[in-house]
C-alpha cells in the first residue's frame, strides 16, 4: 500500500472549500450550480486515478476502480459535497476526499472486488427540508414526490431541481438499487461532536446512527394592526410559537440523560411586517436520539404542550410530519474489523454512536455498513469554524484504506 499523500488531501479539501465560500461560511446547497461546479473540479483533480464514472437517475455519482473479478458485488464508500447554509469545509468532504485518497493508496494493490466511491446528492436538509436525499432515493426509502413538499420559500421545488440537474423525476426508479448489490459500505466523517477530542481518542468506530424525526408546526392566529389592537385582544401566532420553541427546548432537556435532542431550526413568520401582529408562523422541528422510547416521550410532550398553548392563546396549531426515521444499527463485524485495523496501526479508538444522520444509515439497507469518525475541533460542525486537523484526517483515511483493502479481497 502506498503512503498517504497529505499534501494532496489538504489541497483537495482547500480547493473544494472555495466553491460557495463567503465571509459567513461555505454555502453549497444540494443540486445547485455550485454543487456541480465543485464536483466537476474534484473529478478533474483525480482524473489520473483512471476511474470509470456513471451518474444515476437522481444525480448520485459513482466512481469505480475495477477489480479482477468485476462480476462480484463491489465494495462501496463515499459521502457528500453539499453543505448547510454558512457551513464548514469538512462535513462530507472528508468522506469523499478520503475515499479517493484511499484509492490512490491502493493504486498498486491487486483487488478482487471493484471499489466504488459514491458522491451522494443533497445529504444536508438545508435546501429541501429532507436529509440524505440521494441515498434515500437510491435505496428506495423515498420518492421524488415524497421529498417534494418542503421547499424553502423563494426556492424551486425538489422535482424542479431534479429537472434542472438533468434528471427525469419520472424515471427515478432506475436509480433504486437492491439489497446485496454491494458487499459492504464504509463512510469516513468528522465526528461533529466533542467526544473524541475530550477523551483524546484518534478514531471513532460507529455502532448506531440516530435518525431524525422532523415535522412542521403550523400556528394560525390573527393578523391585526399592531397599534390599534389591544394586548388582551390579540391572537399573536408568533407569541404562541415562541412558547412552543421554549417548550421543545425544555422537553428535550428533560430527556438529555437518554441522549435525545430537540431543535427548532427554522421560523417562518407571516406577514412579516413590523406594524402587523403576526397571523401565522411555521416552525421546523428536529428531534433525534438513540433511545426510541425517549423520542416517543418527547413527541408526546410536544403535542401536549401544543394543545395547551393553542387553548391559552386562542390559536390553532397543526402538525405535518416530514420524516420519522428509526435508529440504524451498523455492522458489528465491520466495527470489529476496524478495531483490529486501529490496533495494527497503533491508533487509539473508541466505540460510539452517532447523534447525526449520515448516508451510511440508508446504505445499511443494501449492505453491511460502517462509519469511521475523526475528531473535529470543539465538536463544532455546520458552522464556518468547523475544523479537523490534517493529521487526524489522514489517520482516518489510512484506516479507511485498510478497510477497503480487506473488503475488496474478500471472496
Amino acid at each position: 500500500m502506498q503512503a498517504i499523500n497529505k499534501a494532496r488531501v489538504d489541497n483537495l479539501l482547500a480547493g473544494l472549500a472555495q466553491f460557495g465560500a463567503t465571509a459567513e461560511g461555505i454555502t453549497r446547497l444540494g443540486y445547485s450550480a455550485l454543487d456541480r461546479e465543485a464536483q466537476n473540479w474534484l473529478l478533474r483533480q483525480v482524473a489520473d486515478l483512471g476511474l470509470t464514472m456513471r451518474e444515476d437517475a437522481v444525480g448520485n455519482v459513482f466512481l469505480r476502480r475495477e477489480g479482477t473479478e468485476p462480476q462480484l458485488p463491489p465494495v462501496a464508500c463515499g459521502s457528500h459535497l453539499d453543505t448547510v447554509i454558512h457551513g464548514g469545509a469538512y462535513d462530507g468532504m472528508c468522506g469523499v476526499v478520503g475515499a479517493l485518497e484511499a484509492l490512490y493508496m491502493l493504486k498498486d494493490e491487486s483487488l478482487t472486488r471493484s471499489i466504488e466511491v459514491i458522491i451522494f446528492r443533497a445529504e444536508e436538509s438545508s435546501r429541501f427540508g429532507f436529509a440524505t436525499m440521494g441515498s434515500k432515493l437510491m435505496t428506495g426509502l423515498a420518492t421524488p414526490v415524497s421529498l417534494n413538499k418542503s421547499a424553502k420559500k423563494g426556492d424551486i421545488s425538489f422535482i424542479e431541481a431534479l429537472r434542472q440537474w438533468g434528471c427525469d423525476p419520472d424515471k427515478y426508479t432506475k436509480a433504486v438499487l437492491q439489497q446485496g448489490c454491494y458487499s459492504s459500505f464504509s463512510e469516513l466523517h468528522i465526528e461533529q461532536g466533542k467526544v473524541l477530542e475530550e477523551t483524546k481518542h484518534q478514531i471513532g468506530i460507529v455502532h448506531n446512527i440516530a435518525a431524525p424525526t422532523r415535522f412542521k408546526l403550523y400556528v394560525q392566529g390573527m393578523a391585526d394592526h399592531s397599534g390599534a389592537t389591544p394586548m388582551g385582544m390579540r391572537r399573536d401566532a408568533l407569541v404562541a410559537a415562541a412558547k412552543l420553541i421554549l417548550a421543545v427546548n425544555e422537553i428535550a432537556t428533560n430527556e438529555k440523560e437518554h441522549g435525545t435532542v430537540g431543535t427548532v431550526g427554522v421560523v417562518e413568520v407571516e406577514p412579516g411586517s413590523i406594524n402587523v401582529v403576526p397571523g401565522a408562523v411555521t416552525l421546523w422541528v428536529d428531534v433525534r436520539g438513540v433511545d426510541c422510547a425517549s423520542i416517543e416521550r418527547t413527541l408526546a410532550a410536544v403535542r401536549q404542550q401544543a394543545d395547551v398553548v393553542a387553548a391559552a392563546d386562542g390559536v390553532t396549531i397543526t402538525w405535518e410530519m416530514l420524516t420519522a426515521d428509526k435508529l440504524v444499527a451498523l455492522s458489528g463485524a465491520l466495527a470489529q474489523q476496524s478495531e483490529t485495523i486501529c490496533r495494527e496501526l497503533g491508533y487509539s479508538y473508541l466505540h460510539m454512536n452517532s447523534g447525526a444522520g449520515h448516508d451510511a444509515m440508508n446504505m445499511a439497507k443494501l449492505a453491511p455498513a460502517t462509519m469511521i469518525f475523526i475528531p473535529c475541533r470543539g465538536g463544532i460542525s455546520h458552522n464556518p469554524a468547523e475544523f479537523a486537523k490534517s493529521e487526524d484526517i489522514c489517520r482516518g483515511v489510512e484506516v479507511l484504506a485498510h478497510i477497503l483493502l480487506r473488503e475488496a479481497n474478500k471472496r
